[in-house]
C-alpha cells in the first residue's frame, strides 16, 4: 500500500553472507517498476532500507501536516518501545527509549502546572518481562479502563484477547488476595481502575479487520503463555488500586443503599407484619412509638395490649429471628437483609443521614418487646448496635430507644395470694435459693417467652405501661466503646476479658425508669454471652453441650434399649428435660449423636436405625426424623456408670429436677469424639482421639508414669494424620495414579466430604482452577 501511494518507492537490502546488495526503484504509484540491481557488498554491515516519497494528492494534501507528522512520530516511538536492543532514529536523532518500560513511562508522566509549586506525582508502574514473548506493565487509572497493547509490534488500539487474558488474571488474583475485605469486589470494578500495557509476540495472529485494531485469536491458540506471577501481584497490591476500587465499590453501594431509604409519609404499604400507627408520619409522628416484637407471638401480645392504649400512637412490627449484626456486615449483606430495610422504611430513615432529633422520622420512639430470656437480651443488644452503627445520632435523642419488660417468672403464695414478678432468671434463682424448703407454698409460673402470657396479662402490662416501658439513656462515649467490644469481630480478645470479669448476681434495677447502655451490656447482655458459651462449647468434664446432655439424660432415664423414632425422642426430651429451644436444632443434635461414618463419632452414644447420614454429605443427607429411629449404644452405660448417678449435681428447671450439671464418664469423651464450638469471645476445636490411646494414658496417669503424646484418630480412616505447626494437625487422603488419564482416590482427608470433593473435581475438569 505504501508503494502504491508513493511517487517513488526504493527498496534496498544488504546480505553480509552473500556479500551482495539488492536495490530496486518503483515509481509513479508502482506503475513503473525498475529492474533490480544486484551489486557486490564487501562490508559485514547488514541492513534493509525503505525510502519513499508520498503522493500527497492521493490524500488531498500538498505536504505533511502536523497530524500526519504526529502520527508518524508516534509510530516511530511505538517501534522503539516494542523492539529491545534496536536503536530507532527520527530525523537523524535516536529515540531515547531503552525498553518497553521506558515507553510506558511516557504515558504516565505527571501533568505539569506552572502555577503549582508542588509537582504532581506519576502513578506507580508495576512492570515485568515474563518471557521472550510477553511484557506487561500496570498502573492505576482514573476510574476507566485504559490499555496500550501490541501484537508483533502492531499497535492494537482496541485491545483484544491478549489484553483480556492479562486483565482477567489480575482481576481474579486481586479479588482472591482481597478476600478479607469487608466489601465484596467484582472483576469489572477492578478492571475499570487499570491502565494496562501489553507487548506480546503471537504466532499467526488474527484481527477483526485490516486495520488490525483488535486481536481476535483465542487464548488457547497463542502458542505461548503469560501467567501473572505472585511478585507482579504483590506490586499491584502495593499500588493504589485497592483504595480506588474501594472508593468505586462504596459509591455503588451508597447508591444501592439509598434506594431502600424511607420517607416521612403518613401511609406506608407493602411491609408484611407491620401494623402502622394511625398518626405515624404526620405532625404527631414524634409522639408515636414503634414496637419491635420478637416474632409473631410477641406481636399478638402487643396487639392485645393496645386494646388498652389504642392504635393512634403505637405501631407494631414483628421481627423474624435475630436482627443482623450490621457492625461488620458488608453492604451486600445489609442490602439483602429485609428486616433492616423494613425498619428503615417504617421509621423513614435515610442512608447516611445524621439525625439529632426525630423531627424527620415517622416515629419518635422505638420500643423493643423481646422475651425476658438471654436471647431476648441479645436481640435488644443487636438493635442498639444497629442504631449505633448506622444512625448513632438517634441514640443521643432522649427517650428514642426503649425496652418493654415482662416477668420471666411469677410466683404467687398459695394462702396469702401475694404475687412477686421476676424479670431475669438470675433474679428468680437468687430468690428461690433463699426460700426455706425450696419455696414450698408458692405457685411458680415460668413464662417461656412472651407467647406464654395471656390477653389479661397484656392488658395488665399496658395499663402499667410506664413501669414496663424503660428508656435507654442517651449514649455516651463509654457506651459506644462497649458496643464495639460486644459486637465487633475484631474484639474477641476484649470479649474474653469482659466475660472473665463478670460478677454473678449483678442485676439491673427494674424499678428505675431508665437503664444505661453500659449497665445493659455489663449486667444483661453479658448473661447471653455467658449462656452462649455454655450452649456452644462442650464441657471438658463430659464432652457434651447442654442439648446433648439433655438427650443423653432422657435416654438413660428411659433406659432406651429399644428403637424410638427420633421425632418421638425429640418430644420426650422437650417435655422431660425442659428443652427451651428449637425442635429442629434438637433433632439435628440427636442425629449427630447417632452418626457413625468416618469423620463423625468414634463412639456414638446413640445407635442409628435408618439413614442418619453418610460421608457423601457429612451427615446432611440424613433422612427425616419421622422415618429414622435410635436407642442407646450398649457401651454408653459402661462409659456413664449408673453408680455415679446419685453423686451428680442435678439441675432445677422451673421447680423440676432435670439433667445433671455434667456427667462423669470413665474416659474423657471430650477427646474420644472431639469437640467443636464457637461462643462469645471463645471457641474450641478438639480432634477425635483413639479410645485405646486414651485408656493407655489414663492407666499411665494412675501409675504416675509420664503420659505419651497422642495423634488424632478417626475410626475407619485410612489416610494419614501428621503434626503440623503447634496445636494443628494435617490429615491426608490416599490417591494412586493408574495412568496418564486415571487417578484412583481411595480416601479423603477428614471432614472433606465426597460430594463436595466431586464438585471440586468437576470444576477442575471444566477448567476452573479455583480452590475448594
Amino acid at each position: 500500500l505504501c508503494n502504491i501511494f508513493s511517487h517513488e518507492f526504493i527498496v534496498e537490502t544488504a546480505d553480509a553472507n552473500a556479500q551482495k546488495k539488492y536495490y530496486q526503484v518503483f515509481s509513479d504509484n508502482m506503475k513503473r517498476i525498475g529492474k533490480p540491481k544486484i551489486t557486490k557488498h564487501a562490508t559485514k554491515k547488514e541492513y534493509t532500507k525503505i525510502t519513499f516519497k508520498p503522493d500527497f494528492a492521493k490524500f488531498h494534501m500538498t505536504n505533511l501536516d502536523d497530524d500526519a507528522v504526529a502520527l508518524i512520530t508516534k509510530r516511530v516511538y511505538d517501534l522503539a518501545g516494542c523492539v529491545d536492543g534496536v536503536r530507532v532514529f527520527l530525523n537523524g536523532e535516536v529515540i531515547p527509549l531503552k525498553n518497553f518500560k521506558s515507553y510506558v513511562e511516557l504515558y504516565l508522566l505527571p501533568p505539569v502546572n506552572p502555577d503549582d509549586p508542588m509537582p504532581a506525582k506519576a502513578p506507580e508502574i508495576v512492570y515485568k518481562k515474563f518471557n521472550e514473548r510477553w511484557e506487561v506493565a500496570f498502573a492505576v487509572s482514573d476510574g476507566q479502563f485504559n490499555q496500550v497493547s501490541f501484537v508483533n509490534s502492531i499497535n492494537t488500539l482496541r485491545g483484544g484477547t491478549h489484553v483480556n487474558y492479562i486483565a482477567d488474571q489480575i482481576s481474579k488474583n486481586f479479588i482472591s488476595m482481597s478476600k478479607k475485605s469487608k466489601t465484596p469486589v467484582k472483576p469489572h470494578q477492578v478492571k475499570n481502575n487499570m491502565w494496562l500495557f501489553v507487548n506480546s509476540k503471537i504466532v499467526n495472529p488474527t484481527f477483526d479487520s485490516q486495520t488490525k485494531e483488535t486481536l481476535t485469536l483465542r487464548v488457547s491458540a497463542f502458542k505461548s503463555t503469560c501467567e501473572v506471577s505472585d511478585d507482579f501481584m504483590k506490586g499491584v497490591m502495593r499500588s493504589d488500586l485497592k483504595e480506588y476500587v474501594d472508593i468505586m465499590v462504596r459509591r455503588r453501594e451508597e447508591r444501592e443503599l439509598k434506594k431502600t431509604d424511607g420517607t416521612r409519609t403518613s401511609r406506608i404499604t407493602g411491609i408484611e407484619k407491620l401494623d402502622d400507627a394511625n398518626l405515624a408520619g404526620t405532625r404527631h409522628g414524634k409522639e408515636c412509638t414503634l414496637i419491635l416484637t420478637e416474632g409473631d407471638s410477641a406481636k399478638t401480645l402487643a396487639v392485645a395490649g393496645l386494646g388498652v392504649q389504642g392504635r393512634d400512637r403505637f405501631g407494631i412490627f414483628a421481627l423474624r429471628g435475630k436482627p443482623l449484626n450490621v457492625r461488620d456486615a458488608t453492604s451486600t449483606q445489609i442490602l439483602a437483609n429485609q428486616e433492616f430495610t423494613n425498619i428503615k422504611q417504617i421509621l423513614g430513615l435515610k442512608h447516611g443521614a445524621k439525625y439529632a432529633s426525630t423531627d424527620q422520622l415517622r416515629y419518635g420512639h422505638v420500643m423493643i418487646m423481646a422475651d425476658q430470656d438471654v436471647d431476648g437480651s441479645h436481640i435488644k443488644g443487636l438493635l442498639i448496635n444497629m442504631f449505633d452503627s448506622m444512625y448513632p445520632g438517634l441514640l443521643e435523642v432522649k427517650g428514642f430507644l426503649q425496652q418493654f419488660i415482662t416477668p420471666v417468672v411469677r410466683v404467687t403464695h398459695k394462702q396469702s395470694k401475694k404475687r412477686i414478678d421476676f424479670y431475669t432468671e438470675v433474679e428468680y434463682k437468687k430468690w428461690y435459693n433463699e426460700q426455706p424448703e425450696s419455696a414450698k407454698g408458692w405457685l411458680i409460673k415460668y413464662y417461656k417467652g412472651l407467647g406464654t402470657s395471656k390477653d389479661t396479662d397484656a392488658h395488665e402490662y399496658f395499663r402499667k405501661l410506664e413501669f414496663h416501658r424503660k428508656s435507654f439513656e442517651t449514649a455516651q462515649t463509654e457506651d459506644r466503646k462497649l458496643l464495639d467490644m460486644a459486637f465487633s469481630k475484631s474484639k474477641a480478645d476484649a470479649r474474653k476479658e469482659w466475660l472473665a470479669g463478670y460478677q454473678p448476681g449483678e442485676l439491673i434495677d427494674n424499678n428505675k425508669s431508665s437503664v444505661g447502655i453500659e449497665e445493659f451490656i455489663n449486667k444483661e447482655l453479658v448473661l447471653f454471652s455467658m449462656e452462649d458459651n455454655a450452649r456452644s462449647i462442650p464441657s471438658v468434664v463430659d464432652g457434651l453441650k447442654p442439648g446433648q446432655r439433655k438427650i443423653l439424660w432422657t435416654a438413660l432415664e428411659a433406659n432406651l434399649k429399644s428403637e424410638m423414632k427420633v421425632v418421638s425422642l425429640q418430644g420426650k426430651v422437650t417435655e422431660k428435660a425442659m428443652y427451651h429451644h428449637g425442635d429442629q436444632s434438637l433433632v439435628a443434635t440427636i442425629v449427630n449423636m447417632a452418626q457413625d461414618f468416618v469423620g463423625s463419632n468414634n463412639i456414638n452414644l446413640l445407635m442409628p436405625e435408618g439413614s442418619f447420614g453418610t460421608r457423601l454429605a457429612g451427615g446432611k443427607d440424613a433422612a427425616s426424623a419421622r422415618y429414622i429411629a435410635t436407642y442407646l449404644n450398649k457401651i454408653t452405660r459402661t462409659i456413664f456408670n449408673k453408680n455415679d448417678d446419685p453423686l451428680l449435681d442435678s439441675l432445677n428447671d422451673d421447680g423440676k429436677m432435670v439433667e445433671p450439671r455434667w456427667y462423669m464418664p470413665v474416659i474423657p469423651m471430650v477427646l474420644v469424639n472431639g469437640a467443636e464450638g464457637i461462643g462469645t469471645g471463645w471457641s474450641t476445636t478438639i480432634p477425635n482421639y483413639s479410645p485405646s490411646d486414651i485408656i493407655d494414658n489414663i492407666r499411665r496417669l494412675m501409675r504416675q508414669e509420664p503420659l505419651q503424646p497422642m495423634n488424632p484418630w478417626y475410626r475407619g480412616f485410612r489416610g494419614t494424620i501428621e503434626q503440623g505447626e503447634p496445636g494443628r494437625f494435617r490429615t491426608t487422603g490416599s490417591i494412586e495414579k493408574l495412568s496418564d488419564t486415571e487417578l484412583h482416590i481411595s480416601e479423603l482427608p477428614i471432614r472433606v466430604w465426597t460430594d463436595t470433593y466431586k464438585t471440586l473435581l468437576n470444576k477442575w475438569m471444566a477448567g476452573d482452577k479455583g480452590g475448594p
